[in-house]
């Protein structure tokens, strides 16, 4: 790896380890992007743990919010819906983006609603995502993963988010849509545009992001009008526009829903199958584990969704005054769960900074959320994965990761940008 950048960012990290443990703890806020793009973030989730696991910021970029950060703390909030709601939204919202969104549209999607909306609009879409589907797609993942992995060149430098993790998921989100496949990157792009804050992504400008959003779901207003005139199917599309529960959504709805499986269908595996890269490079014992017993992919994969915790937080609002941990947490606040700490919590998980493939639990991670907002899409994350390490292991000895990766600017999206590798040889 280039020894500057290396070096530059062993800097920031440094600084950022000294900075979490001196400035007030009521001070401390973790939702700030350059800590994720640095990858920096780690000690201030480590001190909320062990000083604050439930703790209050009273302003940043996104306003006052609560930051919960241990394992079992999280699963307490995520699993209460009653009291903490998703229909406010499940993300952190800049401040600089409260004016984006039109005040007379409070249409949302299913995954920030509440129970009885969410489980009737959840319900419509599982069949396409349900285990004798993603039976039925597994030969054809299987086949384009082959097919990605045999165009990569040996012992030339190149992309791996690019060719590889993007090229993968976008295929499979064109197949779940019925999407027109030569358009794929579309999806792509449109997905980076909603995760990454504008000037550090595709887009430049709020009003770029406007316009951008704009021909997204313009696009899919006219997929909507071509298959709701026609018989249905078994892609997403079809499914709402034809589902007894969805079918007289509005048009902004169908939007908000379109928005998060473009996402869902999105970030969770690129990033994974990135970041498993990253992590088998970071600790080369694991990858000789690997190497010996291809028994050990499916550990892997889950202990990577847990190390690399591919989206880093989900919000809700809280409809009551509630005591957390000893704090009282007021009708009205943002309560933020902090995935991406709790997977990290040494209380439930042992030695969890460290990467290894054959835990004797694996599965044990809080990536994939829990109670009714469990990610609908788990399963296929894991297939995707499973499988694109399965045809890595018959074609390539080594995937050498040559610099440090670039890293996303976001603090919900916990990914990679560009990362550059090289195959040395293929078997």
């Amino acid at each position: 790896m280039a020894d500057g950048t290396v070096d530059i960012l062993k800097d920031k990290r440094a600084a950022a380890r000294k900075s979490a443990y001196e400035t007030p703890l009521e001070n401390l806020n973790p939702a700030r992007a350059s800590l994720f793009r640095d990858d920096s973030m780690w000690a201030i989730f480590e001190r909320l743990r062990a000083e604050s696991p439930i703790h209050f910021t009273p302003d940043s970029n996104y306003g006052p919010y609560w930051s919960i950060t241990k394992y079992n703390d999280i699963m307490a909030v995520d699993s209460n819906h009653q009291v903490f709601s998703s229909a406010k939204g499940i993300t952190l919202t800049p401040k600089a983006a409260a004016g984006f969104r039109d005040p007379n549209n409070n249409a949302t999607n299913f995954i920030a609603m509440d129970p009885p909306r969410h489980d009737v609009q959840r319900k419509t879409v599982s069949p396409a995502l349900s285990p004798h589907a993603l039976t039925v797609m597994a030969p054809l993942i299987r086949e384009r993963a082959g097919e990605i992995l045999d165009s990569l060149p040996i012992g030339e430098p190149f992309d791996w988010v690019d060719l590889v993790s993007k090229e993968l998921t976008t295929m499979t989100l064109a197949t779940l849509f019925a999407f027109p496949f030569e358009e794929r990157r579309k999806l792509t792009r449109w997905s980076d545009a909603m995760t990454t804050a504008p000037g550090f992504g595709p887009v430049a400008t709020l009003e770029e992001l406007r316009a951008t959003m704009a021909e997204c779901f313009g696009y899919f207003t006219e997929l909507w009008n071509q298959r709701v005139n026609a018989e249905p199917t078994g892609d997403l599309i079809s499914m709402l526009a034809h589902g007894e529960e969805t079918r007289n959504m509005t048009m902004a709805e169908f939007h908000a829903n379109v928005a998060l499986l473009i996402i869902g269908g999105n970030d969770t595996t690129r990033n994974t199958i990135s970041g498993s890269v990253v992590a088998l490079n970071q600790n080369p014992d694991q990858y000789a584990k690997l190497r010996a017993d291809h028994g050990l992919i499916s550990s892997m994969v889950s202990e990577t969704i847990r190390w690399q915790t591919p989206l880093a937080h989900m919000s809700r609002t809280a409809t009551q005054d509630f005591e957390l941990g000893g704090k009282t947490i007021k009708e009205g606040d943002k309560v933020v769960m902090w995935y991406v700490s709790g997977n990290r919590d040494g209380t439930v998980i042992e030695n969890p900074d460290s990467y290894i493939i054959d835990r004797p639990r694996p599965r044990q991670h809080m990536s994939f959320g829990f109670g009714i907002h469990r990610c609908v899409g788990n399963r296929l994350a894991e297939l995707q994965l499973t499988i694109i390490w399965e045809e890595i292991m018959k074609r390539f000895p080594d995937i050498q990761l040559l610099e440090e990766p670039k890293r996303s600017y976001s603090i919900f999206v916990k990914g990679y940008e560009d990362m550059k590798v090289v195959l040395p040889s293929k078997l």
